[in-house]
């Protein structure tokens, strides 16, 4: 691996700087994937499928879509890695892992799992926030 991303310096120590931006950034990231789950989950139930079907469906529908961002997202910051500055090295690691493990666990078994665990209790709103859903 050394061939594509030349040498690593290491420093003994962690940069402050470059671990609070990788998080920002996969924050960042994974809030937009959860929206496109999520919403499509939502579209399915609203069109009166039950929990398990509208959770099966909306990721059905939508594993495309975040599979292929995820990928292209974790190739661009892989990029990152081939840089002379290590902080950048890192993000790129960092972030490009990160958006992999969360396309593939979090949002492939994760998020799926635990809507059948929730069931109905996943459409649950107190009274003053259910006036801001918006109804198809």
């Amino acid at each position: 691996m050394k061939w594509l991303v030349g040498d690593f310096t290491v420093t003994g120590t962690l940069d402050t700087g470059s671990v609070i931006l990788v998080a920002v950034v996969v924050f960042g990231l994974s809030m937009d994937y959860e929206l496109f789950l999520l919403s499509r989950i939502r579209e399915e139930h609203l069109s009166g499928k039950s929990n398990v079907e509208s959770v099966a469906v909306g990721l059905q529908r939508s594993a495309r879509i975040i599979t292929a961002a995820a990928l292209l997202l974790a190739v661009v910051f892989a990029a990152f890695m081939t840089s002379g500055v290590t902080s950048i090295k890192m993000l790129g690691f960092g972030v490009s892992l990160a958006v992999i493990l969360d396309a593939t666990l979090v949002r492939a078994l994760l998020v799926p799992a635990l809507m059948r665990l929730f069931g109905e209790r996943n459409w649950w709103a107190p009274e003053w926030m259910q006036r801001f859903t918006l109804k198809h």
